[in-house]
């Protein structure tokens, strides 16, 4: 099938861009672990022996970040729809986050275990329709607010991606009734042109 202008020139940009170059010469799966990179040492959210959940991790960059910060001692659980190659000292499991069994079979995983740090960078497959995409984004971002609140630790956090437009002020409301503090996060490695952000929520109210 013959490529459209569109994707030529997002062929182009991904190739050409600072960030895919230095997640390979770095050794990162990805350039978005370089989004993790700067939050997590702005807010100080990753030390050595927590306990995080990556929703949405393939190809690996952020539980990549995540495990070499949390140490051996630490617990790293990935979780995606696609497949995902091994990563030493991350707990992999392969399914759709928006079904019962997968969110059971990730409850196994932490064997009973708090959770100090949730991680969401899901997102949908785009359709290039704005009004569907955009419920989707909010719809993940729900899911992954009710997992924290069901799994966080009291004082946890959750860095979750969402997309401004329709929902996220709904959105922006229920993680501030769950968290002491919410901020949002625009980091440098995020295209500029993408209206994707992170929402931070610190201190987890453990209201769940």
């Amino acid at each position: 099938m013959k490529r459209s202008k569109t994707s030529k020139q997002w062929i182009k940009e991904h190739v050409n861009d600072v960030y895919v170059q230095r997640a390979k010469s770095e050794g990162y799966r990805s350039r978005a672990a370089y989004k993790l990179l700067e939050v997590a040492a702005r807010d100080k959210l990753l030390k050595p022996g927590m306990v995080v959940v990556d929703l949405g991790a393939a190809p690996g960059g952020w539980s990549q970040v995540a495990q070499a910060q949390v140490g051996a001692h630490g617990l790293v659980v990935a979780l995606d729809a696609l497949q995902m190659a091994p990563l030493p000292g991350v707990r992999f499991l392969q399914g759709d986050f928006r079904e019962d069994a997968v969110v059971d079979a990730l409850e196994q995983a932490l064997a009973g275990r708090k959770v100090d740090l949730v991680l969401s960078d899901m997102s949908p497959n785009i359709s290039g329709i704005s009004v569907s995409d955009q419920a989707r984004v909010m719809h993940l971002a729900e899911l992954a607010l009710e997992f924290s609140a069901q799994h966080l630790k009291p004082g946890g956090n959750l860095l979750v991606k969402v997309f401004q437009g329709s929902g996220f002020e709904e959105f922006l409301r229920a993680m501030r009734a769950r968290f002491h503090d919410v901020v949002t996060r625009k980091p440098a490695a995020s295209r500029g042109r993408s209206s994707e952000l992170y929402l931070l929520g610190r201190g987890f109210s453990g209201d769940g």
